[in-house]
């Protein structure tokens, strides 16, 4: 990677993702898109340019503007969202992933996207999931993740494109607020232990959800699209993972810091749904043996860190 341009660099993971590799690969050589600008270090420290991913004639453009070698494709709609807008969602997921896989092919680019946990369903087996298992999802979110993994497979065995991916776990962060996925409640119960002392989860007690720091998920994109390829056998949507709680080991660490802190329930029965449909905890054994993938925080150090961060923030 040396030019890279990075689709939805404004959302949950594009806003770090690019500031991280800036630091790494240079300010000039990191291109960040999204749908709207925003006052934020992604959009101002480096070039930015309006991109709506489903204009393919634009992506095309803006990747031979800047002589990419790399395509960080984080343009998507969540869980929950999709969930509540589904047509919306399978146009928006499959045709940017399809209009960023053909502009890779074109221009023989470098090609990232992420999957995520929604790739399996209520049939996978829910405790230390395997790499290569049943994947019959029952959202709209985890059919276009499993579309869009068996899509970057095509293109690699089909034309050769050097496509990559994880698939992502609930991903926690102080930088960017929650936007409408189904392990959100891991990211707002911080703030709200923080301004109010106290939490309504909308996920239900004993509902244990695979999670990762932000940190260790950037690492773990780094260190994927920096691997040696001749030692990758899946490519893509490798299970990646830090931890596994649910709500009320989350609120007991949160409590270690802030005495105080209660957490009550009202649980909204279409998240509870989705997460009911995935995993307990997932084997990242795979990922482990093929580039070295190893997570570096656990809910205790994390949650040190959140409120550190936040309390900073705040």
């Amino acid at each position: 990677m040396k030019k890279i341009l990075i689709t939805g660099a404004l959302g949950q993971i594009g806003s770090e993702l690019t500031v991280k590799l800036r630091e790494m690969y240079g300010q000039d050589n990191v291109i960040a898109t999204d749908i709207r600008k925003t006052d934020t270090e992604a959009a101002n420290n480096g070039p930015f340019e309006l991109l709506d991913v489903m204009d393919a004639n634009k992506m095309m453009e803006l990747s031979k503007k800047y002589n990419v070698d790399t395509i960080m494709h984080m343009a998507a709609l969540l869980s929950a969202t999709a969930e509540s807008k589904p047509v919306f969602a399978w146009n928006l997921n499959m045709g940017g992933l399809m209009n960023a896989l053909e502009t890779a092919r074109e221009l023989n680019l470098q090609f990232f996207t992420p999957s995520s946990i929604g790739a399996f369903g209520p049939n996978t087996p829910k405790d230390n999931t395997p790499q290569d298992t049943i994947q019959r999802p029952t959202t709209m979110y985890g059919v276009n993740k499993v579309a869009g993994e068996m899509l970057a497979d095509y293109y690699y065995h089909r034309f050769g494109v050097d496509t990559r991916g994880v698939r992502f776990p609930g991903l926690i962060s102080y930088v960017t607020p929650p936007g409408g996925g189904t392990t959100d409640y891991a990211v707002e119960i911080y703030y709200e232990a923080i301004k109010n002392g106290k939490y309504t989860s909308y996920i239900d007690k004993g509902t244990y959800m695979d999670m990762m720091y932000m940190p260790d998920a950037l690492d773990a994109i780094v260190n994927l699209m920096e691997a040696d390829p001749s030692k990758l056998i899946h490519r893509n949507a490798f299970n990646v993972t830090a931890m596994s709680f649910d709500p009320e080991e989350l609120a007991a660490e949160i409590k270690k810091h802030i005495p105080g802190f209660e957490i009550a329930y009202d649980v909204d029965p279409v998240r509870q749904a989705i997460a009911d449909s995935w995993p307990n905890s997932i084997d990242t054994s795979v990922a482990a043996e093929e580039w070295g993938f190893k997570a570096n925080y656990d809910l205790s150090s994390m949650t040190v860190d959140m409120l550190e961060k936040l309390k900073a923030k705040l």
